[in-house]
């Protein structure tokens, strides 16, 4: 019955947090936190909602899967979910307002979003859900490497809209967040970056799009700055790249460009004709100014007999 009693309180929970009625704002737990692979992961939690909330849960979610709930905890003894074991989690509540996690001997597959909820006694109060802990397990032989920013300058063939390309590269772990700004006010409607960082051997690469109007582009004034934040284990670390807008030849819009390119074709094309045109009615007269001559000279013979 406590098996049924807590599986179905799990999904209650799920659903409650994927709708968004719990709120992490009463629920402090720790943020990130980096270990190497065979130490122990320790998570603290702590929330406001008073004595009453003193039934604490863990959940897990790993890269690709759901929720999970691991444990709950109380003042008693921890009650682990089906395929969690002691050996491997424990839970401490040592009072109401606060309690730990730990994973033991950590392996990769360790590496996910841990989260912390609270709740009371009843079933009929929603629980409050912490903002997740981010557990990384190094890897031994990997150093913790800030990443190399560039911004790529768009395509000449885009017309209309130009897009900025920033490429993140060679860093570890893949804790990096990047932002942009067009003068150093931050853009963030027409922002695109990559959801998860693509693994490359020992390192991290990452890349985000800046879409901006052509107008936008084409003023050197302009400055378009990609800033990524990378969290070293102990401080956030900025890193940055910038490019400047350019002037488009003849000074003005690309897409101005292409249509009197157009243009200019089309007129190139219709002198081409006119002028194929005007031969063949060279050629035409030409042709008929040797037929008169030739029936002139037949004449002239025929009289030149006759007398």
């Amino acid at each position: 019955m406590d098996a049924i009693k807590h599986g179905l309180l799990s999904l209650l929970v799920f659903l409650l947090w994927i709708k968004g009625l719990v709120d992490g704002s009463d629920v402090i737990q720790t943020s990130i936190l980096w270990k190497h692979k065979g130490e122990d992961a320790t998570m603290d939690c702590r929330h406001t909602k008073g004595a009453s909330y003193f039934q604490m849960y863990w959940y897990r979610q790993l890269p690709g899967e759901r929720m999970r709930q691991i444990v709950y905890s109380q003042s008693t003894k921890p009650e682990y979910e089906p395929g969690f074991t002691m050996e491997k989690f424990s839970a401490t509540k040592p009072d109401a307002d606060s309690g730990t996690f730990t994973v033991k001997n950590l392996v990769p597959e360790d590496e996910g979003l841990y989260f912390c909820a609270v709740t009371m006694c009843s079933g009929s109060y929603p629980p409050y859900f912490g903002e997740g802990t981010r557990l990384t397990v190094l890897e031994p032989d990997h150093d913790v490497t800030p990443p190399t920013v560039q911004v790529f300058k768009p395509s000449e063939k885009e017309c209309k809209v130009k897009t900025l390309v920033c490429v993140a590269s060679g860093f570890y772990p893949d804790h990096v967040s990047v932002s942009w700004e067009v003068d150093g006010l931050t853009e963030t409607d027409s922002v695109a970056t990559d959801n998860t960082a693509l693994k490359e051997g020992k390192h991290y690469s990452l890349s985000s799009r800046l879409t901006v109007q052509s107008k936008t582009w084409f003023k050197p004034s302009k400055k378009f700055t990609c800033r990524v934040s990378f969290f070293n284990g102990t401080d956030t670390i900025p890193v940055e790249d910038s490019i400047i807008g350019e002037t488009d030849s003849g000074g003005m819009p690309n897409d101005t460009k292409m249509k009197i390119m157009q243009n200019a074709k089309l007129t190139y094309s219709v002198l081409i004709a006119k002028s194929f045109i005007y031969g063949v009615f060279i050629m035409f007269l030409v042709w008929k100014l040797k037929g008169l001559s030739g029936k002139q000279s037949s004449r002239e013979r025929s009289c030149g007999l006759n007398n």
